[in-house]
């Protein structure tokens, strides 16, 4: 199973159980007194209460899931994940560097870096990531967020 399989299985699996957390983290709870999800959920893209975008945040975490995180700054936007082998072949490894640097649901806002490592002999050699796995990654990642925006929506 490739790795973009993966994170579409992620994607799909755990968009649900996503979305109630994120509203109850994001909106508080109206039954104890709080304001009611709806009103923080409806522009989401004007939540900085985590200092980025939380639908992109969220998203980024589950897409990346699969790999170890290393580092995890939500006021930054920053997440780093440690070097994770290949499963089809142990002499190559991956790790994925994500920035959040907007508040608004776009691509614009991402920047994923993808870095890639053969061993060779006892050291680890950089190459270069396999043709288009950011903009994968990127694509997983936005995608999961729209569904937890739409997930969240206030039925009007």
């Amino acid at each position: 199973m490739s790795v973009y399989q993966r994170i579409r299985n992620i994607a799909r699996v755990s968009a649900k159980a996503m979305a109630v957390g994120l509203v109850l983290t994001l909106g508080g709870c109206g039954i104890f007194g709080g304001d009611s999800p709806t009103k923080k959920v409806e522009a989401a893209e004007e939540v900085y209460q985590i200092g980025v975008n939380a639908y992109l945040w969220r998203s980024a975490l589950d897409t990346m899931s699969f790999m170890p995180i290393l580092s995890a700054d939500q006021n930054g936007g920053i997440i780093l994940t440690d070097w994770t082998n290949n499963p089809g072949n142990v002499n190559e490894r991956t790790k994925v560097d994500i920035l959040i640097v907007g508040r608004k649901l776009t691509a614009d806002s991402l920047n994923v870096s993808v870095h890639r490592q053969f061993k060779v002999k006892d050291s680890w050699q950089d190459t270069s990531p396999r043709p288009g796995a950011a903009v994968k990654i990127t694509n997983a990642i936005l995608m999961q967020a729209r569904l937890l925006r739409r997930d969240n929506a206030p039925i009007k």
